[in-house]
């Protein structure tokens, strides 16, 4: 049976490390060891009769984002100049802050490519990859998800076994400007982080207390000269004594990791800042899950739920 309408989860990341490298070209180089976690978006696409893209957005604030700036639409019509598909239809439900570094905006981007390319039957991987690496720093890696080793600009994709991790996340209501953040970084003294291969070391014995101590960002500074409550949440985050702790992205959302999702809600309850946080944990894409139940999406008949097992 031909689909029409697909449902799928975009979900969050979080920089586990953020080492810059180098630059080429005009842009940082980066070497980051990245996960994603159980918050998501959830992304609907409905095909369309023409080769147009549509864009309805719901919560967080992405109301007020004009579909020329929205990345979810970008990646749908450079998969249909790609291919040559008909458009679609874009409807998201945002659960994952804006401008905090969790990756919200490259998740939907690459749910998007995945989607459609299940609605269209483009089962050519590569190119798929290829396509989302264009749209997006994260996109590529967030096409597959899971744990890996990102370089260069984001577009080398290196995965890494799956670790199961906690954390407990707090995100300010300001974020932090990825643009800026570059910027003010280029203004200071420059470093070269080591901590990405550390990590990756660790992670692969399965020593998530000897990984969790590599844990940093080199944006970090540049982060707190910009915004203070880029600080405040990454002490917030540390003062639980966690294994360790970072801050993702280009900011202003901090993590603390710690031994059991229990100790994560233990910190949770007894936080006491300003700042949103929730508890999260490490998911990997191991399973797609497929459904034309209208019971079981609750959508309608007809629609497919593509969702990532949380082991």
């Amino acid at each position: 049976m031909a689909m029409n309408t697909l449902r799928i989860n975009a979900y969050a990341k979080l920089n586990l490390t953020l080492d810059i490298t180098g630059s080429d070209g005009g842009y940082h180089m980066l070497d980051s060891v990245v996960t994603t976690v159980d918050l998501f978006d959830r992304v609907v696409l409905k095909k369309r009769r023409d080769g147009l893209v549509g864009v309805t957005m719901h919560g967080m604030g992405s109301e007020t984002i004009p579909p020329e700036a929205n990345n979810a639409v970008r990646a749908a019509e450079a998969f249909v100049a790609a291919f040559g598909t008909a458009g679609v239809d874009i409807t998201v439900w945002k659960n994952i802050p804006m401008a905090a570094g969790l990756g919200g905006s490259s998740a939907d981007s690459a749910a998007v490519i995945a989607g459609m390319g299940r609605l269209f039957d483009v089962k050519d991987q590569k190119k798929l990859q290829q396509l989302a690496a264009a749209c997006g720093s994260d996109t590529a890696y967030l096409l597959r998800g899971g744990m890996a080793r990102i370089t260069r600009r984001g577009e080398c994709v290196a995965p890494l076994p799956f670790v199961k991790m906690y954390f407990l996340v707090v995100v300010p209501e300001r974020g932090v400007s990825t643009a800026e953040a570059y910027r003010t970084y280029d203004l200071g003294p420059r470093r070269r982080g080591v901590r990405s291969g550390a990590v990756q070391e660790a992670l692969a014995r399965g020593d998530v207390a000897s990984a969790a101590r590599w844990f940093g960002n080199d944006l970090y500074p540049a982060a707190r000269a910009i915004c203070a409550e880029a600080e405040e949440a990454y002490l917030a985050a540390r003062s639980f004594s966690p294994l360790g702790a970072g801050m993702t992205g280009s900011g202003s959302a901090a993590f603390a990791c710690f031994e059991t999702r229990e100790l994560a809600e233990w910190a949770r309850s007894r936080f006491l800042g300003k700042h949103r946080c929730f508890v999260a944990e490490s998911v990997e894409p191991k399973q797609i899950k497929m459904s034309h139940s209208p019971f079981a999406l609750g959508e309608g008949e007809g629609e497919e739920d593509i969702s990532w097992k949380k082991d």
